[in-house]
């Protein structure tokens, strides 16, 4: 991360930037954080405390309202972009964060469709950044709760002082129940595919797409 000082996060969800890359953003204070989280910009429970967590990891960010109801309907893919573009910085960042195209875990289509718009808008330039990390986990098809996938391009397991705040973030700040799933599958370890140019990115994403 020496090289890595301007970092945009793009999530689907307040929680998806601390469950599969808040240990990363622990980790490294000194790296300026922006955190773009698509959906419940209204949502009256997680947007303050989306803010919360802004603060405690002493981050800039911004919310969007794309929809999220429970039916989980697809959303058009030019919609998906253009809610990206209206709250991400016109800036080159050094790295750009979000989703897998296939998910973290069986399934949510809005982190399918957010991750595969971030690649598309990379590609069109429409998004300047040196780096796209997408996070590597995997449920087995609902087998298992999400774990890190083994032969990700990065892994880093967490010190458990990092762990522990990330936990605390998920469960204290958030409210999630103890119990619950998100507090459950909260990763001790981190992984994410590395692409350092948006070929790449789509002769990845297209060949997986084939295979899956």
């Amino acid at each position: 991360m020496k090289f890595l000082k301007n970092i945009a996060v793009i999530v689907a969800h307040p929680d998806d930037e601390i469950l599969w890359c808040g240990g990363m953003m622990l980790l490294h204070p000194e790296c300026n954080w922006f955190i773009a989280c698509l959906c419940r910009k209204n949502d009256s429970d997680r947007a303050p405390k989306f803010q919360r967590v802004l603060k405690e990891l002493n981050a800039k960010g911004i919310m969007g309202d794309l929809d999220d109801g429970p039916e989980q309907h697809p959303l058009d893919r030019k919609e998906v972009q253009k809610a990206i573009l209206d709250l991400v910085p016109k800036s080159n960042f050094d790295l750009t964060i979000t989703h897998s195209p296939f998910g973290e875990y069986t399934r949510h289509l809005r982190h399918e469709e957010i991750g595969s718009a971030v690649i598309a808008l990379w590609n069109d330039k429409k998004i300047q950044t040196n780096e796209l990390w997408a996070f590597a986990y995997e449920d087995g098809n609902k087998n298992y709760d999400p774990i890190p996938i083994r032969g990700a391009s990065i892994q880093q397991t967490l010190p458990n002082n990092i762990w522990q705040e990330k936990h605390r973030l998920i469960t204290e700040v958030y409210g999630f129940e103890k119990t619950g799933f998100e507090a459950r599958i909260t990763p001790k370890s981190e992984a994410f595919w590395k692409f350092n140019n948006p070929t790449d990115a789509q002769n990845w994403l297209e060949k997986n797409s084939v295979l899956t």
